[in-house]
């Protein structure tokens, strides 16, 4: 065996010790990129749509979205779009825009009181942002898959004490829960939920947006002595939450 054989070059040895200071700082970088991305989501989109609120500034900033994203979505986490997080196969489901949930929170005024519904929760982030702010918080998801991933990645953040997840059609809310503070659909309806109408306490209000007539608007449901008001808030658009569509018309 030769001398060079024996021992690496010094260029070799040099180029291991750097890949594997690379591999050492990856996560590191990775946090950093993340953090980055997170902050240019509050600034360029959530503050610019009118959210003032601290509280769900902060909390955005604390969350890492890109834990709520399949592994090969992590890159789209911050965009500005309806990020499909849907399991192979199965119903679309979406984490709808990082501005229009925040201002649906901002409308709803949550309170440290507050119970909660989250209605069609995907994988849990609006879920996660809305137990940052209020007392308690169910979260239903009619994708077993997806409820599953919702309450293992609260687990994960430290949430699962102040979030309960359950599978459950959006159209039936969770009837044994109720009644609620406030609803949040993370979605939008082509119908009127009357069912879900039904679990506000009096006082209550259900926001989201309603795609029962055209063009969609964000809308906040009141409910008092039995009765529902309905006030638009903002035009806006998202993806219809399973259950929740309108009936196709019958033609003769």
């Amino acid at each position: 065996m030769t001398e060079n054989e024996k021992k690496p070059s010094a260029a070799s040895a040099f180029e291991n010790s750097a890949m594997t200071m690379r591999d050492a700082m990856r996560p590191q970088m990775t946090r950093d990129l993340a953090l980055t991305a997170r902050q240019k989501m509050v600034d360029g989109q959530v503050r610019t749509s009118d959210v003032t609120d601290i509280r769900i500034l902060d909390a955005m900033l604390a969350l890492p979205r890109e834990e709520f994203v399949p592994d090969a979505k992590r890159a789209l986490a911050y965009l500005d779009l309806d990020l499909d997080v849907s399991a192979s196969g199965a119903v679309k489901r979406f984490l709808i825009k990082p501005a229009l949930t925040a201002k649906l929170l901002q409308a709803a005024e949550l309170t440290d009181s507050d119970q909660v519904l989250i209605v069609g929760a995907a994988t849990g982030y609006a879920a996660a942002l809305a137990a940052k702010l209020a007392w308690k918080v169910t979260a239903i998801e009619s994708d077993p898959a997806l409820s599953a991933k919702a309450t293992e990645i609260l687990g994960k953040l430290g949430l699962g004490g102040n979030v309960t997840v359950r599978t459950a059609e959006a159209a039936a809310g969770d009837p044994a829960a109720a009644p609620f503070n406030t609803i949040i659909l993370n979605g939008a309806t082509e119908v009127l939920p009357k069912a879900l109408f039904e679990q506000l306490k009096d006082g209550g209000r259900l926001l989201g947006v309603f795609a029962v007539n055209r063009p969609s608007r964000a809308a906040i449901v009141t409910r008092s002595h039995g009765d529902f008001g309905h006030r638009i808030l903002f035009d806006a658009a998202a993806p219809v939450l399973p259950g929740l569509e309108r009936l196709p018309a019958f033609v003769f």
